[in-house]
């Protein structure tokens, strides 16, 4: 329904407001994948199980940039979204086929604590694009006043509430604290590429699908290397995948960020990208495991629900500091200022991954244990 409201839209607010709807959907849908596999798989196969759900993501970032550069070449940007319908429609009936329903506990909505997650986070990602745009101007100080005063609040919130949207002790506990932490930053990094990468394959003359083509050694790699990163999970450990996956992802930004010029031939970014693209294969399932791995199973749908939540939060904040770092770097007016600033935003986004390898060195180390005495 939202994405042909957005193909329907007759003015920007209107599609703002129908892409807005898609979020809210989107957001009731991504936690309940993790929820469900989490559920479905006992500890030892979860870290296999989201390797997979990873690998098939990376299908999605593969095709996207793809088919939506093509659309928008070919046709009209409309056939974006309406290319949704048929694809829900033929999901909606293998859903209802496949999957079985299943309730948590019968607890009641935390309408405050609700409110207060929104506001705060709207308040925060308003002030940090205003800063990007045009500075810290009185407007972008007082909303990132005011979103840091209401995260303040939900935190007192939910711990006093009776069923709090999210318990504050799990953040006590060093797997759930770690691993969401590390997943904020390696999603800030991650997607605040994703908005700036294809902007400056434009730059040099490409069309959207050229664009979304150019892509592929990074995107491709999650649908290679996320598998074989969650099968390594119960033997490397969270903590090493995370912390080596993130400093691959470092490594790779950072590479790019030197190289990088407005004449710059395609060639030289294929190898920085794909090691970029096989260090976020190896943190994102293990990131994911590290957070589930650490309640107890009656509390998984909210460890992902929580997941989800700090992963859209980092991917807007990634989004915004890149932007501030373009905006004081660099600008559109030629190709030698766009280049500049891609090139500092390119290496904030290396500073955030690494920040996500060192939050990773806090989650707890695996314990080797006998296959005997597991059996046992």
């Amino acid at each position: 329904m939202a994405s042909a409201a957005c193909a329907l839209s007759a003015s920007a607010a209107a599609l703002i407001a129908a892409r807005a709807a898609q979020g809210i959907g989107a957001a009731l849908v991504m936690p309940l994948a993790m929820a469900l596999l989490g559920a479905a798989f006992p500890r030892e196969q979860r870290g296999k199980a989201l390797g997979i759900l990873s690998g098939i993501t990376g299908i999605a970032l593969i095709a996207g940039p793809v088919a939506g550069g093509a659309i928008a070449t070919g046709f009209d940007w409309r056939w974006i979204f309406w290319i949704n319908l048929p694809i829900g429609l033929v999901i909606l009936p293998l859903i209802r086929a496949g999957i079985a329903e299943s309730r948590g506990p019968d607890t009641a909505l935390d309408v405050g604590g609700l409110i207060l997650a929104t506001g705060a986070a709207l308040a925060a990602v308003w002030g940090l694009m205003r800063a990007a745009g045009g500075g810290w101007s009185a407007q972008a100080l007082g909303a990132s006043a005011i979103g840091i005063l209401l995260t303040v609040a939900f935190v007192a919130f939910e711990r006093r509430a009776r069923a709090p949207m999210i318990p504050m002790r799990l953040f006590s506990l060093r797997g759930f604290a770690a691993g969401n932490a590390a997943g904020f930053t390696l999603y800030a990094s991650m997607y605040g590429v994703v908005f700036f990468l294809p902007q400056f394959l434009a730059a040099q003359g490409n069309d959207a699908l050229g664009a979304g083509l150019r892509l592929l050694p990074w995107t491709a790699t999650l649908f290679v290397f996320a598998p074989i990163g969650g099968a390594l999970v119960n033997r490397a450990g969270e903590r090493a995948l995370i912390v080596a996956g993130l400093t691959l992802q470092a490594i790779g930004f950072a590479w790019v960020a030197v190289i990088v010029t407005p004449e710059l031939a395609y060639g030289w970014l294929v190898p920085p990208l794909i090691l970029a693209g096989a260090g976020v294969s190896m943190a994102m399932p293990a990131a994911q495991n590290a957070v589930l791995g650490a309640v107890a199973p009656a509390e998984i749908g909210k460890a992902a629900g929580t997941f989800n939540m700090l992963r859209y939060l980092g991917g807007a904040f990634g989004i915004a500091v890149l932007a501030a770092a373009f905006s004081a770097n660099g600008g559109f007016g030629s190709a030698a200022a766009f280049s500049a600033g891609f090139a500092w935003s390119i290496a904030t986004a290396a500073v955030l991954s690494l920040m996500g390898a060192l939050a990773g060195l806090c989650l707890p180390g695996r314990k080797v244990v006998a296959p005997a005495l597991a059996k046992a």
